[in-house]
Formats: C-alpha cells, structure tokens, sequence
C-alpha cells in the first residue's frame, strides 16, 4: 500500500478526483441546462457522467494493477548460462519464403542498374550525401 502514497502517485489520486468532480459538475450543468429548454443538452447530460465512470475506471485499474506488482517478490537473479556447445544444434519453426519471379538480367534495365550503382556507392560511402554521388545527372 506504500506505493500508492508516493508524489507520482498522489498527483494521480488528484487529478483522478478533479476530472471525475469536474465531469459530474458538467453532466449537473447540462442537465440544468436540458432542463431549461436546450434540447441537444440533454445528451450531454448522460455523456459527462459516462466520462466520469471512465476515470474511475482507469484509476481503479491502474491501482489493482500497482498493488498486484508490489506485492510480486522481486525475481530471483539467475545464474548465467553456461557456454553452449557450437556444435548443438537449435531446432526452429521452418521460414517460408514466397517463390520469387526471376530477377532481370543486368544490363535490360538501365534505370535500375543505375540506381543500384547509386546504392552500391552510398554503401559504401556512409558519410555521404546524396548530392556529392558522381554520377548525379544535373537537371
């Protein structure tokens, strides 16, 4: 129950308990308003409080759920694993790899093999920008 009292957690208990007063303040004003006359008033009678009850909501779970870890034991550490041998082998759920269509012959597309060749070189120039690449056609 500790954690619940923390400055963090205050400032969430007031906020909680502003929004759902302000909330309930708002459906009462709506509803005094409906009262009088503003007919679209009355379906923010029945919304403000629904907005309220949704804090609540919240707060309630976020509570239950600061109360269900602080009462978790912290886990206990492990021991590290020991070397695993290299030559063990690790079984695993097969990939499927969609069949591919056959790539282009180089040369059949010399928009594509030009800008391949722009990627090859910004590789291997990673400190590069785009407009110091050689080949770049001015426009």
């Amino acid at each position: 129950m500790k954690g619940l009292w923390t400055p963090a957690w205050i400032a969430r208990h007031v906020v909680a308990l502003i929004l759902i007063a302000g909330f309930l303040g708002l459906g009462w004003w709506q509803f005094s308003r409906a009262t009088g006359g503003n007919t679209l008033s009355w379906g923010y009678t029945f919304e403000w409080p629904v907005f309220a009850f949704f804090v609540a909501f919240i707060w309630f779970r976020e509570v239950q759920q600061e109360r269900k870890t602080a009462e978790k034991p912290a886990p206990a550490e492990e021991p590290a694993p020991a070397a695993q041998d290299p030559a063990a082998v690790t079984v695993r759920r097969p990939v499927r790899v969609p069949a591919s269509t056959p790539a282009t012959p180089a040369g059949e597309d010399p928009e594509l093999d030009a800008y391949n060749d722009y990627l090859a070189w910004l590789n291997a120039h990673p400190g590069a920008r785009p407009g110091d690449y050689p080949g770049r056609q001015s426009n």
